[in-house]
């Protein structure tokens, strides 16, 4: 590619603010966009995404890479005329990727010049759709330091990552990092919005062209007011649809211009009453496709893997839990046991219970036997002074008191028992 090769784009135009004849034809350096920091605005219907389409197909003619970031699918009427990769996460792509894929798209669009449309309006998970954007600008950065060759990261609605206000996530920071520091290694990057007030200023201060549409919105013509002057921010809120001032490193003034209609299907025109016809449509190789179709089955085959053992796991859990109960049902039963042994010994008294019984019983037995051979009441003892009367009873055990030992007594009956 030589050095001096430019692309033609657009033609001046006559207006405030337009200081050329108005017919002239308007070229850009391919090096400086390919390698350069680019930033196109407008409101919406301006005409900004078809100033994006034109350099796309421009550089597209001339067989240079690119890799263009479709936040709202208005791109895949390039294969209209163009054999380039639609990846993205629906059945209308060439192939759904996910971040498996980054490394493999950085590798096609690098190594082969394949050029790819990511399509992101085809993910229903905003998150996984910058995360794949994150993979793959990670990616084609680190394969940019080692190869050197000029290509393009065209990214609409680049607001959405590089906010003027809050916070930037990683894709964000791997976008400024591609504008910082992807000049050196051959990578450039052109953002694309309609809210200029919205995108982070240290990303617009430090491109080397910029393309302003038509901008109404106060704040917005503010930016203009700051980065180009007075006369321009007033004369941006005319501007007709594809008219636009093109300020740029390499000419020495801001250009009126009047950038060309796309050729390509218009996919992100506005629906009219008309019926609507998608053309025809080049495919791309089946070898490039069948490339990535060996990372998804890979990835399915882990993925299902991965269920697989998941399923197992839980399977193992369910055991566990089960075993854990059956467990705390044996403890369970033990005590219970314990404490019934232990209310068991509490009810029979002394240390060995069985004889201490038998003793008792037999105690019990023996009184029983002594008290039915003795009279039922009490034997008349006459008084000490003889006469019948005062007559007392006397327990018939002291009236034995004075019998010989073993007569009468509790232990001879016990003996003759």
């Amino acid at each position: 590619m030589a050095e001096t090769e430019r692309i033609t784009v657009a033609e001046t135009s006559e207006g405030p603010g337009g200081n050329e004849p108005a017919g002239r034809e308007v070229s850009l350096p391919v090096v400086e966009i390919l390698t350069g920091r680019g930033f196109v605005t407008g409101k919406s219907g301006c005409g900004k995404s078809n100033s994006g389409s034109v350099i796309a197909e421009k550089l597209l003619d001339g067989g240079f890479g690119l890799l263009i970031v479709d936040i709202d699918g208005e791109y895949y009427g390039l294969k209209e005329e163009y054999e380039i990769l639609h990846v993205g996460g629906d059945e209308e792509c060439d192939i759904q990727v996910t971040t498996d894929h980054s490394e493999k798209l950085a590798s096609l669009a690098l190594d082969q010049n394949v050029p790819i449309i990511l399509d992101m309006s085809s993910y229903l998970d905003e998150a996984e759709a910058e995360a794949l954007l994150t993979a793959v600008a990670r990616s084609l950065f680190a394969k940019a330091k080692k190869r050197k060759q000029p290509f393009l990261l065209l990214v609409e609605e680049v607001h959405e990552y590089i906010p003027e206000k809050g916070s930037v996530g990683e894709c964000g920071k791997m976008l400024i990092k591609i504008g910082k520091r992807g000049r050196k290694h051959g990578l450039g990057i052109c953002g694309i919005s309609q809210r200029p007030a919205d995108v982070k200023k240290d990303f617009i201060t430090q491109c080397d062209w910029l393309l302003w549409h038509r901008l109404t919105w106060n704040n917005d013509t503010k930016v203009v007011r700051r980065i180009l002057d007075g006369e321009y921010a007033d004369a941006v809120e005319g501007l007709d649809d594809g008219e636009g001032f093109l300020m740029t490193d390499w000419a020495e003034s801001v250009q009126r211009v009047q950038f060309y209609r796309k050729r390509t299907f218009d996919a992100g025109a506005t629906p009219g009453l008309d019926d609507f016809e998608r053309p025809d449509l080049k495919s791309v190789s089946d070898d490039l496709v069948s490339e990535l179709q060996e990372i998804t089955e890979d990835q399915q085959a882990r993925e299902s893997r991965v269920t697989e053992l998941r399923e197992e796991l839980d399977r193992k859990n369910s055991t566990i839990a089960e075993l854990k109960t059956e467990l705390q049902d044996a403890r369970d039963l033990s005590r219970m046991a314990e404490q019934f042994v232990g209310a068991l010994v509490q009810h029979v008294e002394g240390p060995a219970p069985g004889r201490t019984e038998r003793e008792r019983m037999r105690s019990e037995n023996a009184l029983d036997a002594a008290s039915a051979a003795l009279p039922p009441d009490g034997v008349p003892t006459p008084s000490p002074d003889g006469d019948g009367g005062g007559a007392s009873v006397v327990d018939p055990l002291e009236a034995r008191a004075d019998e010989p030992p073993g007569v009468g007594t509790v232990a001879a009956v016990e003996a003759a028992a």
